[in-house]
């Protein structure tokens, strides 16, 4: 599995309740520096999942998967001495979170998910499909990482692509470059997440399996989704995945997918009392 890093908060010289912050594909803890000063009186870890940010990437023969990356994040628990906790998890990180309380319910104390609830599934007959796809591209040499002369470059290409606001492109990329050297020293900056987080996933649950993960959740849940819907997580399919939970809240507010980063006050409204209750 190798070495994961992260952020880490706690208050001084008390016992508090703990929050493991997952964040989404392509980001890092940095995702959660906005919402943490709106959430006093836990201890926080923030982490960077494999391939992301400073944590070290996958083995080359092993696949990214919510289940890998679940079964890393429980080891990661495990160094912290963390018999028990809660878990906030955004985008992909819900989704790594919710498979994380139907595993171990006895772990998981409290579940919070911002845009997300449960894995992206496949649809029935694309099965087939998808593995090939994924066992299509080649898995030797790849091609150079794109190299930015500075990190305000790669915040503009980051902003290009779209669905987020300045100051929280600013703070990903921050974490998510690292500087490449040349013959005559430093010559600019890359990407250190692992370019395998784009390849096609060779197999992903269907729906039916997601919805029954979900029904297996025994913890309190508490849900955040923007508003609108985004098109791969609709309002139909999201709102179906709710009605799965036993002990469940459910919150919507306008804004984007990186809501937490770009609405931090509002969105720490909805969980600080949640995770201040364990």
């Amino acid at each position: 599995m190798g070495r994961l890093a992260g952020l880490r908060s706690a208050p001084a010289g008390r016992a508090v309740p703990r929050v493991l912050a997952l964040h989404g594909w392509l980001d890092n803890a940095a995702s959660f520096i906005p919402l943490h000063p709106y959430l006093p009186g836990i201890e926080l870890v923030a982490l960077d999942m494999p391939g992301h940010g400073a944590s070290d990437h996958f083995p080359e023969a092993a696949e990214y998967t919510v289940v890998s990356t679940a079964r890393s994040v429980f080891a990661a628990a495990d160094a912290l001495g963390w018999d028990a906790f809660s878990l906030l998890g955004h985008s992909l990180g819900g989704a790594v979170a919710s498979l994380m309380a139907a595993a171990a319910p006895q772990r998981i104390q409290r579940l919070g998910t911002i845009e997300a609830l449960g894995a992206l599934s496949a649809e029935q007959g694309r099965h087939v499909e998808s593995l090939r796809e994924a066992f299509a591209r080649p898995g030797g040499p790849r091609k150079p990482l794109r190299v930015f002369p500075d990190p305000a470059t790669a915040v503009r290409a980051r902003l290009q692509a779209g669905d987020i606001q300045p100051d929280a492109a600013r703070l990903l990329v921050e974490r998510g470059l690292v500087p490449v050297r040349g013959e005559g020293g430093p010559r600019g900056f890359s990407w250190r997440s692992d370019p395998r987080l784009t390849r096609p996933t060779a197999i992903r649950i269907s729906e039916e399996q997601v919805r029954e993960l979900l029904r297996a959740v025994e913890c309190p849940v508490r849900v955040l989704y923007a508003e609108p819907a985004q098109v791969y997580f609709p309002e139909e399919q999201r709102r179906a995945r709710f009605d799965c939970l036993r002990d469940a809240q459910l919150s919507t507010m306008p804004g984007g997918h990186h809501l937490h980063m770009e609405q931090p006050a509002e969105v720490a409204a909805v969980f600080a009392d949640f995770f201040s209750a364990v």
